[in-house]
């Protein structure tokens, strides 16, 4: 269909990024140091970005674009909210026994993969119970502490998400262990996370 959209013009773009700050709808990002409309569907042509724009990059055409997406752009906003729903989520600080474990997903996360992982909340933690830790820097058995959880409560199923480096490795064998010791039979899976912030297995 032919309707007013924004058009950037990457010469004069300084990568501000005002324009991505200013569209409430998620249209534009800062990709390689200048703004981008990345998602046609997503721009509503009201120009929200437009008076921000300290050089004048942004401006409106008309032109073929998609029709713009109310229903996506309102669940890409639901996608982005914080998903926690239990706190603490240190293992150290959790308590052995509360209301949120009863019939739980648990997630057992190392510290590290909300920050590798863009999707996190998203993808791992929405709909389960979140509980984190570093074995490199507590100096701890965690084991101990998730046998007392699992064997207390009622937990579904376990997901363990560690990175791909060494010491991780710590997490998820206090968790393995943890699944052995409480005499329950658990539907459980181990997700690894790369470096650079990919999805291994």
């Amino acid at each position: 269909m032919i309707r007013q959209i924004i058009r950037i013009d990457e010469d004069k773009c300084t990568g501000c990024g005002i324009c991505a700050t200013a569209c409430h709808e998620g249209a534009i990002e800062i990709i390689d140091g200048k703004a981008k409309l990345v998602r046609e569907n997503f721009c509503d042509g009201f120009g929200d970005c437009l008076p921000g724009c300290p050089t004048g990059a942004i401006t409106f055409e008309e032109r073929e674009a998609p029709a713009y997406d109310e229903a996506a752009v309102i669940k890409a906003k639901q996608e982005k909210e914080a998903q926690l729903s239990n706190w603490p989520v240190q293992i150290k600080l959790a308590p052995i026994q509360a209301p949120y474990f009863d019939g739980a997903k648990l997630l057992i996360a190392a510290d590290c993969t909300a920050y590798a992982y863009a999707n996190f909340h998203s993808e791992f933690i929405k709909g389960k119970v979140t509980l984190i830790g570093c074995p490199k820097l507590d100096s701890v058995d965690y084991s101990e502490k998730l046998t007392e959880i699992i064997k207390n409560n009622d937990i579904n199923s376990v997901t363990i998400v560690r990175m791909e480096v060494p010491c991780c490795g710590g997490l998820e064998m206090a968790a393995k262990k943890a699944l052995q010791n409480s005499g329950k039979f658990i539907p459980w899976q181990v997700v690894t996370i790369s470096i650079d912030g990919e999805i291994l297995d």
